[in-house]
């Protein structure tokens, strides 16, 4: 769980500006992926 939280951590700790960019699109887009898990399934009945 705390490499989990380090990795979705809000600062940014590269010097180059691309890949600073490059890591905060990796953690948004963890971060879609565990909220997309969480997200109960509904389904339609009739």
């Amino acid at each position: 769980m705390f490499s989990y939280k380090e990795f979705l951590s809000s600062k940014l700790t590269l010097r180059n500006y691309n890949h600073q960019v490059s890591g905060a699109l990796a953690k948004v887009k963890a971060m879609n992926k565990v909220i997309r898990l969480s997200m109960p399934v509904h389904h339609k009945t009739n």
